[in-house]
């Protein structure tokens, strides 16, 4: 009996127990994207993270998922999908502890890199163990579907049970909840997942590949959000954009004429269907991602919801990713794929519309520029008794001058929409800058 049959005679005794162990591994991968953000707030009182700070809670997860997926797609051909699917799983419940008892911004942004390779591994080992594992046709496709709709179940209950977590146990519980999840996948793995092993010529990895494909991307995002406090042309953005784009263009070079087995060959780009499929997937999750970020400080620094009111605001999306993902595939087999994805995009897009419609933040207050021993927090309060009117956001900065007049002031507030008198508003805020001026 060949490997690919044996498999298969496996999987069949076992296809239900199978299909849920590893579309549960996949939703704590996807889970682990959006659940932290509800928690940002909390996080970045424990820890004292700045709002740049904060935005690598997100991306060094993202990131090294994004660049080591390729790497863990070839390592669970070369070295058997079920040891590489319960490897991965393993370090991500590890890294998920790490993250847990994290005292440092240091350590949690390292949990969150090492959280993301292990979903690097974790993603592409369960896809290739349904793909191998289910006879092709209605049983793969069914499997398939499954497993695809873990993506929209994950990103959009994770926002609902990160609220819940964070104000009922606390943030580190977000983490947490992953050791359960992986332990089960751990214990039932070796019985439920066959081993599986792909028949290749090459035994190359293509190290250098992942490496530089996830040290591009990382120094690109790097330079984008330091513009939040320095100019696009200075040198401390222009030099990792730079760096960024030296390091993909090396990564095209080895992919394209140095590997002898690359990891990303690019005659793929000459296929139309993939380049349309990878533009769709980019242009929907760089909207999706971005919103539920800014929506949860929002929710919570704006409109001052709790953590659970504001996992409950993202219900609905919750409920309706459930229900698009159950009847996908029934609208494909009947509409077609390019219909159903025309729809779904309108959809979405409508829905970011509508959200750019509702009450923006009108005025932005940070420490930049405050006296010293007054942080932007007060001065958010002090901005809010005097203009309750107003859609009012504080974000943390660095408090450092000792200076007290009205140009500091305005450093320190920004005007985000319509324009309004600010002198009222700064003479309000003298007179509680006074109580703090050093003696």
């Amino acid at each position: 009996m060949n490997p690919v049959t044996a498999t298969r005679s496996l999987a069949k005794r076992n296809s239900n127990g199978l299909l849920v162990l590893v579309c549960l591994a996949q939703y704590m991968v996807i889970l682990d994207v959006s659940i932290v953000n509800v928690a940002l707030p909390a996080i970045r009182g424990d820890l004292g993270f700045s709002t740049t700070g904060l935005q690598w809670v997100v991306n060094a997860y993202t990131l090294t998922f994004a660049g080591f997926l390729m790497l863990g797609g070839r390592a669970s051909d070369l070295l058997g999908r079920r040891r590489v699917f319960l490897g991965g799983t393993a370090l991500f419940v590890l890294a998920s502890l790490t993250c847990a008892v994290a005292a440092s911004q240091g350590v949690l942004l390292g949990a969150r890199a090492l959280q993301g390779v292990g979903a690097a591994i974790i993603s592409p080992a369960s896809l290739a163990i349904i793909t191998t594992s289910f006879q092709e046709g209605r049983d793969r496709n069914r499997a398939l579907g499954v497993w695809g709709a873990m993506a929209g179940l994950g990103g959009s209950s994770g926002v609902l049970l990160g609220g819940a977590l964070t104000q009922g146990v606390g943030w580190p519980a977000i983490f947490l909840i992953n050791v359960p999840i992986g332990a089960t996948v751990l214990l039932l793995g070796p019985r439920l997942v066959p081993e599986g092993l792909a028949a290749r010529a090459s035994k190359h990895f293509d190290a250098a590949g992942a490496v530089l494909v996830t040290g591009g991307l990382t120094a690109l995002v790097y330079g984008i959000v330091r513009t939040d406090t320095l100019t696009w042309g200075s040198p401390g953005v222009l030099g990792p954009l730079a760096l960024g784009v030296v390091l993909l263009a090396l990564f095209a070079v080895v992919e394209g004429k140095l590997s002898p087995d690359p990891l990303m060959p690019l005659k793929i780009f000459r296929m139309p269907r993939l380049r349309s499929a990878n533009l769709v997937v980019i242009l929907l999750y760089s909207g999706f991602f971005a919103m539920w970020f800014f929506l949860s400080l929002y929710f919570q620094g704006v409109n001052h919801d709790t953590a659970l009111e504001t996992g409950l605001a993202f219900l609905p999306m919750t409920l309706g990713i459930v229900a698009a993902s159950s009847y996908a595939p029934r609208f494909v087999a009947r509409f077609g794929v390019h219909k159903v994805i025309t729809v779904g995009m309108l959809s979405a897009a409508t829905g970011l519309a509508l959200l750019q419609a509702q009450p923006a933040i009108q005025l932005l207050v940070t420490d930049v520029g405050l006296p010293r021993g007054m942080n932007g927090r007060q001065l958010a309060d002090a901005a809010r008794v005097a203009r309750p009117d107003l859609k009012i956001l504080f974000i943390t900065g660095y408090a450092e001058n000792a200076a007290i007049g009205n140009s500091q002031l305005e450093r320190g507030m920004h005007v985000l929409t319509k324009p309004f008198a600010m002198d009222a508003l700064i003479n309000r805020i003298r007179e509680v800058i006074d109580l703090y001026r050093p003696m």
